[in-house]
Parts: structure tokens; sequence; C-alpha cells
């Protein structure tokens, strides 16, 4: 059912306080501007700094809400909300922000509080009336909604959506006819809203009214022509009217829209198997299994058809999949049973053939057999595996709007691996990012820099770039220049940060046999040096990555790296990197509670170690303490890594 939200933001109008510092007022405007532009992740790195300068302010607590929000970082500005009011409690846009950002949580009746607040300080506010209905259908209080309804109908009489909620809640009570008068009503108001033709729509199809629904869903279409679902539900109603040219074409179009929807490529590979399309149905069907590999009727169909086109061995494996789990599945057994005489293994026909036997005997002699439905279409969660050949429909009819930006804009909206970030080591060149000023230090790293006597620094990094060929060329030609240095030079002194510095550069190349043997050569020398045992940790961490790639075992040289790592924070004990890396060790061992021991560690030395809190998240997300995960992925998002924000939408959207 479409869940329209409508939000009637007056933030932007909200003024500065007027005797504000300057320099904060200044942050505020810049960030603001950054909003405007929707360019959030920038926005909220000038709202940190107006915190931090006046944390008293509301104005950048909520501004900062503002582009969380944006993000899909719905609990981080809840947060910044709770702040602002706490500051300022008579502003009715935090409320009504706090409010949307609850309903994108479900936690209804917590935004049910925030607008019934704001309709004290503003009763005339159509927007905070609307949110607070849709809140009362949520929660199924469908009197009070109804109630509430009366209201916005009587002082808004020209208010579409108050019409379309209205029949939401008939449909939600069953009252089909009341719905209709009341979509009538607002396509009266508003003939141009795509989602009211959409709702018209779902009651026709409900109701098998298969021409009218195509009609409505061609006005829908035709005003929201980037939503998926409606060519989709246009597609089954011309199934049903067999237009399945026209069906084809609206199945088409709808993966053009959104290429991973589940719905249009099952059942567009039912229809191209009707018409005889059996290799592009195996491919639509190959998809699907990619999406839910576990998904037994798709995998049944496409036994059917890997069975039609002469593959009888994938065909095989395909139907031994589906009676594993329906091992009276009598059509299953019955197809695979003629693949294995194809094949000429008739033992393992027999047996099949047996089995169906066995069961048609007890079906004569109890009259029990299952029969194939009729109907032409299943939900989604129908497990019934006599249904395989029937067109599959939502459990429940959603409109979802969805927009495709760049990274700065809606980055959540970027598809980002679920991947612990790396370590960090010695490199050289600094931390960098692209939207926050961080500088990566260390007091053992600065006292190396100021007494090695090298030409070049060192720096802590974890997000070093690819190199280019310049870069490359300047490296290797570094190492050389380091090799021919320690072959002529007798002091011990001397020999020490040459070996170092030449370490981080067979690190950069990626040589990292080569690097830990200049460490341990260095360790030699001087067996109390943190940066050597951190940085040889570090390299032999990544060997072991590349070598658990190939098949390798790798569990005694993790145990190395974590023993190296513990030497290093012996002496070294107030290096947050250190700790960091730790955690990733153990995060790689699958040993999250450890993990997130040695990431809170870090996080206690520096707080604004953004990965700590990235990190951290996913450890708890894996250990399934999903609030947690969430709220951590959110810190790391305010601190500059919007990556967090991709990964907080994928959580956040799977209720």
């Amino acid at each position: 059912m479409c869940r329209k939200v409508a939000i009637f933001v007056v933030m932007l109008l909200l003024p500065l306080v007027g005797n504000a510092q300057f320099n904060t007022d200044r942050l505020v405007t810049i960030g603001r501007s950054a909003l405007y532009y929707e360019d959030y992740v920038l926005s909220i790195q000038y709202f940190n700094q107006a915190i931090q300068a006046k944390p008293y302010l509301y104005e950048p607590w909520f501004y900062r809400g503002v582009a969380k929000y944006y993000l899909d970082d719905f609990v981080g500005a809840e947060k910044d909300c709770t702040e602002a009011i706490e500051r300022n409690p008579y502003v009715v846009s935090i409320y009504e922000l706090r409010g949307i950002s609850r309903i994108r949580q479900e936690k209804y009746a917590d935004a049910i509080d925030d607008y019934t607040q704001a309709l004290k300080y503003d009763p005339e506010n159509r927007g905070l009336w609307h949110n607070r209905v849709l809140c009362r259908i949520q929660s199924k209080e469908y009197d009070a909604a109804l109630v509430e309804l009366d209201t916005i109908v009587a002082r808004w009489s020209n208010y579409a959506p108050g019409y379309a909620m209205q029949a939401e809640v008939y449909m939600e009570q069953g009252d089909t006819a009341k719905a209709i008068v009341a979509l009538e009503k607002s396509l009266d108001v508003d003939p141009y809203d795509g989602s009211t033709w959409t709702m018209r729509s779902m009651i026709s199809l409900s109701k098998k009214e298969w021409k009218e629904a195509e009609g409505f869903l061609d006005k829908a279409i035709h005003l929201l022509p980037r939503n998926a679902g409606n060519y989709i539900n246009r597609a089954l109603a011309r199934v049903n009217q067999n237009n399945l040219r026209g069906a084809m074409s609206d199945y088409d179009t709808a993966l053009d829209i959104d290429p991973d929807n589940f719905l249009g490529h099952y059942n567009r590979g039912l229809l191209r198997s009707q018409v005889g399309d059996d290799n592009r149905a195996i491919t639509d069907f190959d998809f699907v299994l990619k999406l839910e590999p576990d998904n037994l009727m798709a995998l049944f169909n496409r036994a059917l058809l890997l069975d039609k086109t002469g593959d009888l061995r994938g065909a095989i494996r395909d139907y031994s999949k589906v009676i594993e789990q329906y091992p009276n599945f009598w059509t299953g057994l019955h197809y695979r049973a003629d693949c294995y005489r194809r094949l000429g293994m008739v033992k393992q026909a027999e047996e099949d053939e047996f089995r169906i036997y066995k069961a048609r005997l007890y079906k004569s002699l109890y009259g029990i057999q299952p029969r194939l439905n009729k109907e032409q279409l299943r939900k989604r969660s129908d497990e019934d595996m006599d249904k395989y050949n029937q067109l599959v429909v939502a459990d429940e009819q959603e409109v979802e709007h969805k927009y495709e930006n760049d990274y700065r804009g809606r980055v959540q909206d970027h598809k980002v691996e679920m991947a612990f970030l790396p370590m960090f080591g010695l490199a050289f060149e600094g931390y960098h990012s692209d939207v926050v000023l961080y500088v990566a230090y260390d007091r053992l790293v600065d006292a190396f820099n100021q007494t090695s006597g090298m030409t070049r620094k060192i720096y802590i990094n974890c997000n070093s770039a690819a190199l280019d060929e310049a870069h490359s060329k300047d490296l290797f030609a570094y190492i050389d220049s380091l090799s021919f240095t320690l072959e002529s030079i007798p002091s011990t002194s001397q020999v020490q940060p040459a070996l170092l510095m030449r370490a981080i550069a067979y690190s950069a190349t990626q040589n990292y046999e080569s690097a830990m043997e200049d460490l341990t050569a260095y360790l030699r020398i001087d067996t109390t040096s943190a940066l050597a045992y951190w940085q040889r940790a570090v390299c032999q961490f990544k060997a072991n990555q590349f070598n658990a790639s190939i098949g390798t075992d790798v569990a005694i040289r993790d145990a190395s790296v974590l023993s190296d790592l513990n030497k290093a924070v012996q002496l070294n004990p107030q290096c947050a990197y250190i700790y960091y890396n730790m955690g990733n060790v153990h995060a790689q061992r699958k040993d999250y509670k450890s993990a997130v021991e040695c990431y809170t560690k870090a996080l206690s030395f520096d707080k604004n170690l953004a990965e700590a809190y990235y990190n951290r998240g996913l450890a708890k997300l894996f250990n399934e303490q999903t609030t947690a995960g969430i709220s951590d992925l959110s810190k790391a998002g305010e601190l500059g890594l919007y990556k967090a924000y991709s990964i907080i939408k994928r959580y956040g959207s799977r209720k």
C-alpha cells in the first residue's frame, strides 16, 4: 500500500540566533548552503565544527539531523533532534523532523507523540495532521485515523491526500465500496496524482477486473513513468487478458528501471517459458536464484527448462534439491524419473517411479492426494509446490519511489560491500578524506620523523590510493637507493631507519615478504621497536588475506599477527591504531565479541576514529546486534565515512 509521508519543511527558513559568534554563524550558513545543494556529507562536517564551538545552540544539532535524515540515517537524525529539543523545546520543525525519522524506524507511537506536541504550537499545520494520521494507520488505529481524517477534510476540503488516506483506511478495513468513493473524490480534486491511480488499480486487481485495472495503471504510468511496480502490475493485468506481447514489454521496462526486481524476473521467466523462449527464461531464473538461492519454485521452473533444452544432468540437480525438501512432490519425481530414463539410469528412474506408485496407492486407500490449484496467481510467501507454474504477486502491494543520484548527495543509494575497513599501517602519504579533516597521529611516528635523518617522512594511513606508473617508478627507485645505502653504511644507527623505510616502500608496492624480512632484521637490532612490530603485523595480515583467498590455511600466521600487535601495544599502550588492528584480526576470525572490545579500546584513545566506529558497527551487525550496529555506523557517517549510510539503508529496509 502506498505510504506517502508529507514533509512540510520550513527548516531552511529558521533564523539564526542573532548574537551567535561570527565564525559559528558562518559555519552554520555554509552548512545550510551545502544542505540546499544536497551535499549532505559535507554539510555534516560544518555542523560538527559549529557544535564543537558552541554545543548549546540548537541550530547545528537540528541541521545536522536534517542532513542525516536525507542520508537515510534515521537513528542519527532522531538523536540530533533530541539534542536540539533539549536546547530549544519550542521549535515545531524539530518535532516534525524527529517524527518523520521515527516513522522511518517504524516507531509510530513515538512519532505520534512528536506530532501531538508540535500541533500544540502549530495547530493549523496540515503536514503534522497528515503524518499523525499515517502513524495511526500504521499502528492499526483505524477509528482514530478516520476521526482525524474527518477533521482534515473539513478544514482543507481540497486536500486530495486526505481522501486518499481515507480510502487506505477503508481498504484496510475491507470496505472497498467506501474506498472507491474516497479515491474518486481524491481524483476529482487532483487527477494528476499517480500514486492515487495506483491505489485505484489495486482494488480492481484484487477484484480481478483486469481491463479496468489496466486502464487505471495506464494513467499511473503516464504520471509516474519510472515506477517499476506499476509496470509489473500492468503486466499481470495484461497476462490475464491474453495480451502476452504487452505483458512481456511491461516486464522488460520494469527491469530496465529496477534490474534487481524479483517479481519482474520471476514472472518474465514464466512468461518466456510459456511462449517457448526457453534459454532466456533460464537466464531469468538464474538471476532469481542469485537473489534467492533457496527459492524452490524458481529452482523447479529452471529444472523444467533445463529438461526441455537437453541439459538433463542440470535438470536432475535442480529436481533433486526440490525433492529433498518435498519428498512427496509427485510432479518433481515424475520429471526426474523421465530424465534418469533418458540418460539410461534405469535403477534411479525405477526408484522414483516406485515412490510415485506408493503415493498413488496411498491415495486410493485413503483418498488423499494433493490437487493442483487452478488459480493463476500465488502470493510470494506461498510455498505450495503445486503452484510452481503460477505468476507471483507481492504479499502486500506497495508503491515505492527510488531516486538514484551521484555520490555527492544520496550516497546511501550506492551499493557497498559488507567488508571491514583495512588496517592502519605506516605509509609515505597521509590519511585522506574528501569530506573531513583528520590527522592520524602517533607520538612514536612523530619521534621517528624528527630523529631518523631520512629525506622522506612517514605517516599513518589505511586508505592509500592505488599506485599509478609514476608513483610506482618512484618507489622502486627509492627502494634501489635504500638498498645501496644499506650495503654501503656500516653504522647500525643508520641501518635501522633505512631498513624501516625500505620495509614501508616494499609494503606500498605490495611486496610484503620482503617488507617482513626487513622488519625482522630491524627487530634483531632493536627488540623494543613498536613501529616495527606494528608494521610487520600489518604486512603479515595483508599477506594472509591473499593466501586465504587461494585456499591456504592461515590460522597459525594470524596468531603471529596478534603476537606482533600484542608486543606493539605493550611498547605503545595508548596507540588507538594498534587496538583497531587487533580488532580487525578478531573480525577476520569471526570472533566479533573480541573485535568489538578492541575497537572500543581504540575509541577510548581516539573518539574521532571513524574507521573504528564503522568496523565495530559491522561486527555488531554480524553478531546480530542490529540497533547497536546501526548506531555505530551512524557515528561513522557523522565523522565522514559516507559508505556507512549505504549499510544503514540496507539494514533499515530489511524490516
